[in-house]
């Protein structure tokens, strides 16, 4: 059941701008909170499975309740911002309190890391925490001073491309790295 709701979270994520674009006038700012609202409070009575899983869900929740309580439109943009900082904040944390969560995944595969694989992965996990950080600033900046049409191109397409492309960057570099060892 936590992954069925893990996966309705994902896709209502990756379909959020596309919602606030075309229903932002047609359904009440309470209604997204709602929404939002039950499927984060689902994911926090689940076993939490990855570190910071609890706070960010109350994080989500209390964004869910200020959304409700104040009804106001402009407030749905942002979702991503907060989004962003809860990733930012998970990266970061990991590296201030470690292990690093790129070192945590990968010795999901491989338990007994070498030395030049865990700094590897203190390096990647320096690399997704400056994306989310510069990803969050871009996606406030949209919120505050771009027209929605921006706002929705930004944080439905280009935000998952770039990531995409740190993904499948890390990935090719760290094939040329596995192959100099």
């Amino acid at each position: 059941m936590s992954r069925l709701i893990g996966l309705a979270l994902l896709v209502a994520g990756l379909l959020y701008p596309f919602a606030i674009y075309f229903g932002i006038d047609h359904l009440s700012p309470k209604f997204f909170a709602a929404l939002l609202g039950v499927l984060w409070f689902a994911r926090s009575l689940g076993p939490a499975q990855r570190p910071g899983q609890r706070w960010m869900a109350l994080a989500a929740l209390g964004f869910c309740l200020l959304l409700w309580i104040v009804n106001e439109p402009h407030l749905l943009r942002w979702y991503p911002v907060l989004i962003s900082g809860l990733l930012l904040g998970l990266f970061a944390f990991s590296l201030r309190f470690g292990p690093p969560l790129v070192e945590r995944l990968a010795r999901l595969r491989e338990p007994d890391l070498p030395a030049n694989a865990v700094r590897y992965t203190r390096q990647v996990t320096w690399a997704w925490v400056v994306f989310f950080l510069l990803n969050g600033l871009i996606a406030a900046s949209l919120t505050l001073w771009a027209p929605l049409d921006w706002w929705t191109l930004y944080n439905g397409l280009l935000s998952y491309l770039l990531m995409g492309a740190l993904f499948a960057g890390e990935w090719l570099v760290r094939q040329r790295v596995r192959g100099q060892r």
